[in-house]
């Protein structure tokens, strides 16, 4: 069985154990994550989330899957939401207590369900400490609160595996929550009694986490806190501090549904004709004056947000760099004997840097691709669109990672010449896609910021923005990064809304566009040579793509909107990545 299968086939088993558990039919899984409906369902507790559903054990997904049922069943949603607190990380340790109380609630004579949430939090357990997120120590510290209380829950020991490493924070923390954790324990089946307590653990471990942000600031300040940004967005991998597939619940969802044309004709996608297709380059369309203009309309928009791309550039290198060999470091005090140097024991006995080491510098083996919704609806959003653009490709550069800024529209309204083909023919019934496919680059992947930033400016062309063809623009930037050599991947598609032609729409049925994209996006996540991510604009999209995250762009972006954007996009989402 291909590995794509045995993903869909654990998601179908899954889901149907959480149907059973909480007696709720619209309950389902999609690329692992469960929804209700279209709309996500949010279990943001660190240890559902962790780790890579194509290493998983499988008794790990089920954990993952029993664990959301027991949430589900016994917990009040909205009151949790009322009480929850604001600070980001009180939040999500407020969050992982009231998943740890849910997790008590099993059911008598259902042991392998107790069975399988206990693999899953130790399986998470033992994954914090192998990738190493307790050598920092906001990691330390939300995962010693995460083991003390569960183990006080359940009645049973932390993992054996990291007793020693968890041994002093969890002494120096048991006088403050002592009261806490056993006022948990005894309201354990009263969620509102309950809370009191998690919530005083909660803001308790959000201050303290505060003030060890501050210390780190005060003793850096020539760092500009750029590593205590990049700790905060690789512990937001494990940890859900910042909320990475955003703020989705207040935003609108992307509607998506099945072409009745494709289920009755049973037919695969079809294009009616790609004689009119192209592919331009916008800035070769527009005056030379104009374009300078454009370009300083986006210089003066950059600059007022005073954006710190330097530190954006080192959050970056840590979201997507690895580390590669770089030859040796000689005179060290410890690693191998360097033979060149064993003479100067013999002269100076007291001389210890007789050893080398292996040297290693982070590496960049990735490709970004910004594939921009250039339809109607866009033109609105263009402005913080293009200035969210230009800072990223020119912190990737200076990160030393590839990128290409790529859009996609129709070369006219309602079908244009392809249309008129159409009508010309006889209106042939059920043609497929019926208008000019037009295909945008304004940076090729191996211009650099600085070459390209004249054509990146070219977004503000007013009449590129026409219809939107999705699917087929997907499938154009991906196969454009496939044909480059970088070991990694990405194509994030800016988009606001769900595609849509009106010709198409008319000649086939409405959902014909839709429901290609989401096959495209499918055949890509199977095949795992693209990473294909979703980012709305003021729209969730994720009935399109897995991967996704939501922006309201109403507020200008800022430096606290790219760091998460950062952390999102640099996530590891492939196994052996």
């Amino acid at each position: 069985m291909s590995n794509s299968r045995e993903l869909a086939r654990r998601d179908a088993l899954c889901a149907a154990t959480v149907r059973a558990l909480t007696a709720d039919d619209a309950l389902h899984y999609r690329g692992g994550r469960l929804y209700r409906h279209l709309r996500p369902v949010p279990l943001r507790a660190p240890h559902l989330r962790g780790e890579r559903r194509e290493n998983e054990h499988i008794d790990s997904t089920r954990g993952a899957a029993d664990a959301s049922a027991l949430r589900i069943a016994y917990s009040d949603a909205a009151l949790h939401h009322a009480l929850a607190p604001g600070d980001s990380v009180a939040r999500m340790v407020f969050d992982m207590l009231e998943q740890l109380r849910c997790e008590t609630r099993v059911p008598v004579g259902l042991s392998g369900v107790r069975q399988n949430v206990r693999h899953r939090f130790d399986a998470w357990s033992l994954a914090c400490y192998e990738t190493g997120l307790l050598d920092s120590d906001i990691g330390l510290l939300i995962y010693t609160v995460a083991q003390m209380a569960a183990s006080r829950l359940s009645g049973r020991a932390a993992l054996e595996a990291t007793e020693g490493i968890i041994e002093a924070t969890r002494a120096a923390l048991a006088p403050s929550l002592g009261h806490a954790l056993a006022g948990m324990r005894r309201n354990c089946h009263d969620q509102r009694a309950y809370a009191v307590h998690a919530l005083d653990i909660a803001e308790r471990i959000g201050a303290m986490v505060r003030d060890v942000r501050h210390a780190f600031v005060e003793s850096n300040a020539s760092s500009d806190d750029e590593e205590a940004d990049a700790a905060r967005t690789m512990l937001g991998t494990w940890f859900d501090i910042d909320d990475e597939e955003g703020d989705i619940e207040r935003l609108a969802l992307a509607v998506s549904a099945d072409s009745s044309v494709r289920e009755a004709s049973r037919e695969d996608y079809r294009v009616f004709t790609t004689r009119h297709d192209r592919t331009l380059r916008p800035a070769t369309l527009i005056r030379a004056a104009l374009l300078r203009d454009y370009r300083e309309r986006l210089d003066d928009l950059i600059a007022a947000r005073h954006i710190n791309v330097p530190r954006l550039a080192r959050l970056l290198q840590a979201a997507l760099t690895v580390p590669r060999r770089d030859g040796w470091s000689f005179g060290e005090e410890d690693g191998r004997i360097d033979g060149r140097r064993l003479a100067q024991v013999v002269a100076s006995p007291d001389e210890r840097r007789i050893f080398r080491r292996e040297r290693e510098q982070p590496h960049a083996d990735c490709v970004v691709s910004f594939l921009i919704d250039c339809s109607g609806s866009m033109k609105a959003s263009i402005e913080p669109v293009a200035v969210m653009i230009d800072v990223l490709v020119r912190a990737l550069g200076m990160a030393g990672v590839a990128t290409e800024v790529l859009g996609f529209t129709t070369g006219a309204w309602n079908g244009g010449r392809a249309k008129l083909d159409w009508l010309a023919k006889g209106r042939p019934r059920y043609p497929g896609r019926l208008n000019e496919a037009c295909h945008m680059i304004f940076k090729e992947g191996d211009a650099s910021w600085r070459a390209a930033r004249g054509d990146i400016a070219a977004l503000f062309k007013a009449d590129l923005f026409r219809e939107g063809i999705d699917g087929e623009a997907v499938d154009w930037a991906c196969g454009r990064l496939i044909a480059r050599s970088e070991a990694r991947r990405i194509v994030v598609v800016i988009s606001d809304g769900s595609p849509m032609d009106s010709a198409t729409a008319q000649a086939n049925d409405p959902n014909y566009l839709d429901q290609h994209l989401r096959e495209v996006v499918a055949k890509y996540d199977a095949a795992r040579r693209v990473e294909v991510l979703g980012l709305g604009v003021g729209l969730d999209l994720s009935p399109y793509y897995r991967h996704h995250f939501a922006v309201d762009l109403s507020v200008p972006p800022d430096m606290t909107l790219f760091a998460r954007l950062a952390g999102w996009v640099g996530a590891r989402r492939r196994s052996g990545t």
